[in-house]
Parts: structure tokens; C-alpha cells; sequence
């Protein structure tokens, strides 16, 4: 068990924690959350050792592992495999227990370094490290490169492989999610899932909080509070809270006043001047509450596109790829006005370098992109954070910015518009090196809004930005009236925002035929048939449609370029795309519930059949004992009374998600 005792810690002048406290006990995952800034990882440094606690105490078993991933780049020529193995400390003990004792011609503690040796699973962790390098998507083929030779974001997957590795006690994750695509988000679900220690989780992502945690803790205010429940039952139970809270604040305000009417109404006079300074040292010891005040006002929207071109692209034979190595060819597929396409697939598939090539980055290594004319492309690239000036403000980036790209603004014009993005008073000026990762995506949130884009590709745009600023990037995208092609690993907002999915995958780019759900299901489909050696199953399409048609067939035709082809359908009417736009994310917001419900409903139904099929296996087991019998027949009527009760609301949810969907 895990005890911090009112705790005050410090970060230089900053009071990340005051007289906090919490308790976390063995084998619960928890999700640790909070804004940006807010000290999450200075807990975990707590945790570990690296911090002392100016104040309080923590109490912690000591005898507990304690896994992390390590937040530097590695350097080393070891192979990513022994890299991973390096992880495994009782293995890497008892190896050099064994090295050791061979040098020193010592038998017995040779044999006792064997038994070491078999204790941490030597036998089998060679395949245990390569396992978990192929969950995070690493191919078979660089499982033995040296770690120097991958790129920042692998070397970070390496890390994590490593730090699972560890058979820890307590196991540290900030972020794990933001280097990972789906495939491996959805492996790394499960696997924490079935991780028997204690678990506690920084991350944004909050369908994998759901998925994954059981306890949520927030820290808010320099204080930490403990919820029951994963992050979506953390809403509603704070939402209670904050409800609760106003009402006292309320109450309180209206007892205030009618004190100082008292008092201000009296203390003149002698006959009441007593009463009068009683009600004064009353109103002198009241606690005062706070007003509720929370992060979640943040809002920004995309300003309204000058022009909106359709179709706005076309793709005619499109080959993507640097230099003379092709990763994504024969394209031919068109962008429409108005359209908001999520673009799936497995890292190093294709999907930067497809979305780099549109946004004119890489050139096109053969075929053709035909732009709509007044296209303007505002493009969030995943190493945009790296590519501001350290040594500029927000300010001076905004006076490049308009200079050089447009629209041009005043200064004045310029620093209102900053402070929509709580970027205010010196903090335009201060220098970028010295903001925070979520600060500095704010910043080129703001850039991207300013150049007032018709087409938006984002490429992980939320990896560094906190839960409410992410609800804001998604309210933003649902209002945007232009095109938005999306690149990321969070549900949440590929869920709320896209309408339908491009998939790349095996050299090319194909319509999926799907939500995100039928996604991750034909994704275990396919690690199924994988490893019984069966070919993959087929990508599921719309119906007529194939993979990498001629282009004349799927095209349509730009007015005055290239040849002619089936026009495209008219646009809606600007406001009606608006409301449409409105609706659907009224509607999501309204429907997230129920479908978190379902999910909870299918993870407890695929557990409940196993549980019931490990019971009718004991059952017909002939080495079973009669004494066994009855205890096993309660336990099977029990499985088969949830599993009838959990189907029976499954269906309602189903049906009242039907009722809001075709009146929305």
C-alpha cells in the first residue's frame, strides 16, 4: 500500500502540493490527471526518490519494484532485444551473479546463480523481450538493429518495452500513449490490463483511462483527490462536486451579505452595537469558500474559411516517399469540401509521408496532386513543437508569422488575439524554450488559426495537450466549416470528429469501411490469422469500391485541370454544414455515456464467457471431485445470470443509442 501523508511539495518557487494526501493500495490502476503544469510528474519523482517532500511523509512498501520509463534518449549499440532484457533486473542480478562466480571457480554459488537464473525466467525471456517489441510494433526484421539506428520516437517505444520488462511492484507510466499508434495502443491496453501490480497512469488519452484504470486521482489546486471509478465516472463524479460546491459557495455569499447588512446597518448604534460586533467575529471565523473555478472554460474556434474549393484535391496516381525509397503509391482518391477523413494505419506504413506530400513538404515521387483553386493548407506536423524558436516569444512568432504567411495584423491585434490562447501579459514575450510542452502546442494552435485554412491536416496534434484543451481541439474541428484530414492515436477525438476513414496499409491507401470499433476488431482479426499462420483478412470496404482504382473512375474534376470527369455533387449551404456540424457534436457529447457503458459491457461479457467456459470445461472434466460439483454449478449459474442480465441492457443501450441517433 501506497500512503502520502500531507504531503507539501515544492518545485523551486512553485507549491506543487499542499497538505495533500492519498492512499493507493496493491494491485489497483489508477489514472493520475490534472492540467498541464499541475505537478503530475513531480508526484511520480516523489515516488521514485528523486524529490523529498518539503513536508509530510510517504509511506511505500520497501521492498517494491518500481518500474518507469526513462524520459532520455538512449545511445547505445546494443541490440533493441538486449536493450529490452536490460529492463529485467532480477535477470540482469543474477546474470552477473553468475559471471561472478564463474571468475571465481566457486561451484556452489554457480549453482546458486542457476537457481537465480531460473527464478527471473531466464529460459523463456529472450521471447518475452522480442513479445513485447512486436506488440509496440517494432517488425521482426529490427529486433536485433542497434538501438542508435531508430529514430526518437522508436528509441521512446524502447524504453517502454523495457520498462515493462520489469517485474515491478508499481509501474509508472506518463504518457506511454503519446509515441504509439492504434495497433500498439490497443496491444498495450491489454497487456496493462492483465499487469497484476500496482499501476498509476499520466495520460490524456481518455478512452485508454477507461479502458485500463479503475481509480482515478486528481490533482487540482496543489491537492489530490481520489475517485472511484475510470476517468468517464471521474466526470460525472466531479461534475456532482462542482455542482455541490457552487450551491455552498452560493449559500455562503447570500449569509455574507446578510451580515454585513447587519452589521454595516447597526454598529452606529448602542442599543445593537453587542449583537453588531458578534455578527462581525462571525462573520471573522466563517471559513470562506472559494468560488468554482475550473480549467475546462479553454475554447478557441477556426476562424471561417475565405473560399472552400471542391473538390479541394485530387489524387492521380499519387507515389509518396523520400528519395528513391516509394512507401505509399498509386493513389487515386479525391478531397472534398466539407469532408473529415481520419487516416489509419500501423507506424511506418505511410501515413506522415502521405500527409507531408499533400501539405507540399515532400514531392511527389510520381503521379499527380491536383489542388482546387484558393486552397489553403494549415498543416500540424508532429515535430512542429521542435520547429518554434526557442529563443522567440509567442508574440514574435505571431509578428513572423503574419508577415511572412498571412493575414497580416497589428501588433495589438495580434497580442488580443495570443490572449485567446491564455497566452497574456509577459507571457508573449517569454521566451518559447522555457513553456511547456502543452503551452507550446497552444501556440502553433494559434498559428494554424491565424493563417485561416480551408484544409486542415493534423498529424498527432494532441500529443502534448491536456484532456480539456483536447475537448476544445474537438469542439474547434466539429465547428471548422472546411476539410479535415486527421492523422492520431486519440479515439476520443477521431470517434467525435471523423465521418469516415482512409486506411494505410501495404503500399497503398484504401476506404475503410467502418467506426473505429470495427477497426480494432479487424486488427485483432488480423493478429489472430498472423499467428496461426493464416493469410490476412481483407481490408472491409465500401460497397463497389476498390482499392487503388483508375482515377478517372473516383476523381472528380477540378474546373480547367486535367481531364474531365463526373462533377462532384453540390455543397450544402455554409450554414447548413454549420449546424450539421453542431449536431453531430451535440450528439457525440450526448451519446458518450452510453457507448462508455457498452464498452464496459463488452469487456465484461468477453471475461464472464471465458469464466464460463473454464467452469463447463471442469464440469465435463472426469477428474473433477463430486465435492467440487455443486460449488462448480452455483459458480456457472451465477456467470450465466450476469452474462443474461448483461445482454438484456446491452440491447437497451442499443435501442435508446438508435432513438437519439434518428432523432438527432
Amino acid at each position: 500500500m501506497i500512503t502520502l501523508r500531507n504531503i507539501t511539495l515544492r518545485r523551486g518557487v512553485k507549491v506543487v502540493l499542499q497538505a495533500a494526501g492519498v492512499t493507493l493500495q496493491p494491485g489497483e490502476k489508477i489514472g493520475l490527471i490534472g492540467r498541464n503544469g499541475a505537478g503530475k510528474s513531480s508526484l511520480f519523482a516523489l515516488l521514485t526518490g528523486k524529490l523529498q517532500a518539503d513536508t509530510g511523509d510517504v509511506e511505500m512498501p520497501p521492498r517494491w519494484r518500481i518500474g518507469e520509463v526513462a524520459q532520455e534518449m538512449p545511445e547505445t549499440s546494443d541490440s533493441a532485444t538486449e536493450f529490452v532484457l536490460q529492463g529485467d533486473l532480477p535477470l540482469q542480478q543474477a546474470q552477473d551473479a553468475l559471471a561472478a562466480a564463474e571468475a571465481s571457480g566457486d561451484g556452489h554459488a554457480i549453482a546458486e546463480a542457476h537457481v537465480l537464473l531460473d527464478e527471473a525466467g531466464s529460459f523463456d525471456s529472450r521471447a518475452r523481450a522480442q513479445s513485447l517489441l512486436l506488440g509496440l510494433g517494432f517488425r521482426s526484421e529490427q529486433l536485433d538493429g542497434p538501438v542508435n539506428s531508430f529514430s526518437g520516437g522508436w528509441r521512446m517505444r524502447l524504453q517502454l518495452a523495457r520498462a515493462l520488462m520489469c517485474p515491478a511492484e508499481l509501474l509508472l507510466l506518463d504518457e506511454p500513449t503519446n509515441h504509439l499508434d492504434l495497433d500498439a495502443l490497443v496491444w498495450l491496453e491489454a497487456w496493462l490490463k492483465r499487469f497484476e501490480g500496482t499501476l498509476v497512469i499520466i495520460s490524456h488519452d481518455r478512452e485508454f483511462l477507461d479502458a485500463v484504470t479503475r481509480v482515478t486521482v486528481h490533482l487540482d489546486n496543489q491537492i489530490l483527490t481520489r475517485y472511484t471509478g475510470n476517468y468517464s465516472a471521474f466526470e460525472e463524479m466531479r461534475a456532482e462536486r462542482l455542482l455541490q460546491a457552487q450551491a455552498a459557495f452560493g449559500k455562503q455569499q447570500e449569509r455574507m451579505a446578510h451580515l454585513q447588512k447587519f452589521i454595516d446597518r447597526f454598529k452606529a448604534k448602542a442599543s445593537k452595537a453587542k449583537q453588531a460586533q458578534s455578527r462581525v467575529k462571525a462573520l471573522a471565523r466563517m471559513e470562506k469558500l472559494a468560488p468554482v473555478l475550473t480549467s475546462s472554460d479553454f475554447q478557441f474556434e477556426f476562424r471561417e474559411p475565405q473560399s472552400l474549393p471542391n473538390p479541394m484535391l485530387s489524387f492521380d496516381g499519387l507515389s509518396c516517399g523520400y528519395g528513391s525509397t516509394v512507401i505509399v503509391q498509386n493513389v487515386n482518391r479525391s478531397v472534398l469540401a466539407g469532408q473529415r477523413i481520419g487516416i489509419l494505419g500501423a507506424n511506418g506504413q505511410g501515413k506522415s509521408t502521405l500527409v507531408k506530400t499533400i501539405a507540399r513538404a515532400l514531392a511527389p515521387l510520381s503521379g499527380r496532386i491536383t489542388e482546387g483553386k484558393g486552397l489553403t493548407i494549415g498543416y500540424f506536423a508532429q515535430q512542429e513543437l521542435d520547429v518554434l524558436q526557442l529563443d522567440d516569444g509567442p508574440l514574435m512568432h505571431m509578428v513572423r508569422l503574419a508577415r511572412d504567411v498571412g493575414p497580416p495584423g497589428r501588433e495589438q491585434e495580434l497580442r488580443d488575439f495570443l490572449g485567446r490562447f491564455r497566452f497574456t501579459g509577459d507571457m508573449v514575450q517569454q521566451a518559447v524554450g522555457s513553456l511547456s510542452g502543452g503551452e507550446k502546442a497552444r501556440l502553433v494552435l494559434a498559428m494554424l488559426v491565424w493563417q485561416r485554412p480551408n484544409l486542415l491536416l493534423m498529424d498527432e496534434p494532441t500529443n502534448h495537450l491536456d484532456l480539456t484543451t483536447r475537448e476544445a481541439l474537438s469542439m474547434a474541428l466539429n465547428e471548422f466549416e472546411g476539410t479535415v484530414m486527421l492523422v492520431s492515436h486519440d479515439r476520443a477525438l477521431l470517434r467525435e470528429v471523423c465521418d469516415e476513414f482512409w486506411l494505410v496499409t501495404r503500399g497503398g491507401v484504401e476506404p475503410f469501411d467502418g467506426d473505429l470499433d470495427d477497426y480494432q476488431r479487424w486488427l485483432l482479426d488480423v493478429s489472430r490469422a498472423l499467428s496461426r499462420g493464416q493469410p490476412a483478412p481483407p481490408v472491409p470496404r465500401p460497397a463497389g469500391s476498390e482499392p487503388s482504382a483508375p482515377a478517372a473512375a473516383t476523381t472528380p474534376a477540378i474546373a480547367g485541370k486535367g481531364p474531365s470527369r463526373p462533377a462532384p455533387a453540390p455543397q450544402a449551404p455554409r450554414e447548413d454544414r454549420k449546424s450539421e456540424k453542431q449536431a453531430r457534436a451535440k450528439l457525440a457529447e450526448v451519446t458518450r455515456p452510453k457507448r462508455v457503458e457498452l464498452q464496459r459491457i463488452d469487456d465484461r461479457l468477453a471475461k464472464l464467457l471465458k469464466e464460463k467456459a473454464a467452469v463447463e470445461a471442469r464440469l465435463a472434466d472426469p477428474a473433477t471431485k463430486p465435492t467440487a460439483m455443486a460449488e462448480l454449478g452455483r459458480e456457472l449459474s451465477h456467470v450465466q445470470a450476469e452474462v443474461a442480465m448483461l445482454e438484456e441492457r446491452w440491447l437497451e443501450l442499443q435501442g435508446e443509442l438508435e432513438k437519439l441517433q434518428e432523432s438527432s
